[in-house]
């Protein structure tokens, strides 16, 4: 089969938008990782590439030539079929290959899978190459994420450009919205569009009567709940993020400081005074929990968020829901490594929806099920309540 244009272009216009993300830079804040969960932008440029070399290049280009005989081991991330790799925590202590090798190898895997492209191509090879285009968008808001965690712990607090734009603000009344009580069917409806495994099969499931709200919960309400002393109250948190409180002492979400009794926090603009008016970002599950509880509400399942979510206006912040990470009615997981993507980690980890201001275009949609241990924050993660 011939690609289409369109789909040329997508991976054209992702591959440059990875590399336009990195311009703001210096080479030092390449290599950095600063904790477990945090990548250094260098690795996440490397594992973008090595997902098209690995998947499609190697298998699927006559007379390939790898790039060099170590980037897999060096960037492949989680993937046990195709090899080893190095442990995750020691991305950071990679200093070579250099960050211009590393570009080096963006472009020549680039150019050699343009090159593939000019010719007709499997259906197979234009499913992993749309999954490949969409694999990168998703490490595009890792990317950013980890630059945000890099430079806001660092001492000076460097801000990223003047540009990104991560304080919105909605500015309607909140509002319950009435979901009455039925079948309501979730999942991805069109086998056309791009998705990902766990977002099929489509399937009914049976929801009570809710009320969900139309606005996310704002940096003054969570506020409000910071002063009722929500962090040294045991009883709005479950005894695992009531552990996790003990243990790590938070006090407040993830960037705030408290500076000269005002409060600040660290955006990729620098550190700048909080707005109250804000959707409040960069909290874990746990803390989403309590807060519910504390206002005397709760966290909406994701079969809820869904069947609501054209009531509301998403894709500000990752919403946490109540439902665990599970795989949906006839689930089966692709054979071979792709079949890593998605199945193994439907263990001890909170589904999300909507998306984030990080989130890359063309990325998200309803049916989106991202998915995060419950005490990770890097994240753009916020609160939508419900009743």
């Amino acid at each position: 089969m011939t690609i289409t244009e369109n789909i040329i272009s997508l991976f054209t216009e992702t591959r440059k938008r990875t590399e336009t993300l990195c311009k703001p830079l210096e080479l030092e804040d390449y290599t950095i990782q600063p904790t477990l969960d945090v990548s250094p932008p260098k690795w996440h440029l490397g594992h973008t590439t090595w997902f098209f070399e690995e998947f499609i290049l190697k298998h699927h280009k006559p007379g390939y030539r790898l790039f060099h005989k170590d980037f897999a081991f060096a960037f492949n991330s989680y993937y046990e079929g195709v090899g080893t790799r190095i442990v995750r925590s020691a991305r950071g202590n990679m200093s070579r290959p250099s960050v211009a090798k590393v570009y080096d190898y963006r472009h020549y895997v680039t150019n050699e899978l343009k090159e593939l492209l000019q010719k007709d191509i499997s259906e197979e090879v234009e499913k992993l190459l749309l999954m490949g285009i969409h694999h990168e968008k998703q490490h595009q808001e890792l990317l950013m994420t980890d630059i945000k965690y890099i430079l806001g712990n660092n001492p000076f607090q460097p801000k990223y450009n003047d540009s990104f734009d991560e304080c919105t603000i909605e500015n309607h009344t909140r509002e319950w919205i009435t979901m009455e009580e039925g079948i309501y069917e979730i999942g991805h409806k069109n086998p056309t569009e791009f998705h990902y495994d766990n977002e099929v099969n489509r399937h009914k499931v049976y929801l009570h009567d809710y009320l969900i709200s139309n606005k996310l919960v704002t940096n003054r309400e969570y506020l409000d709940f910071i002063e009722a002393g929500g962090y040294k109250d045991f009883n709005f948190w479950h005894m695992e993020g009531w552990e996790w409180v003990k243990e790590t002492q938070p006090n407040h979400p993830m960037y705030w400081h408290n500076v000269d009794g005002t409060w600040h926090h660290y955006t990729l603009k620098g550190l700048m005074p909080l707005d109250m008016d804000g959707p409040v970002k960069h909290i874990s599950y746990y803390e989403a929990f309590a807060y519910a509880q504390w206002s005397g509400h709760r966290l909406p399942t994701e079969f809820e968020w869904e069947a609501a979510n054209s009531h509301f206006e998403w894709g500000q912040r990752w919403e946490w829901t109540e439902s665990s990470y599970l795989p949906y009615p006839g689930y089966k997981k692709e054979a071979g490594a792709i079949g890593e993507y998605n199945g193994k980690f439907m263990v001890n980890q909170k589904v999300l929806r909507g998306g984030s201001v990080a989130t890359s275009p063309k990325h998200t949609r309803a049916t989106y099920r991202n998915f995060f241990h419950p005490q990770l924050r890097w994240q753009y993660t916020g609160i939508r309540l419900a009743k």
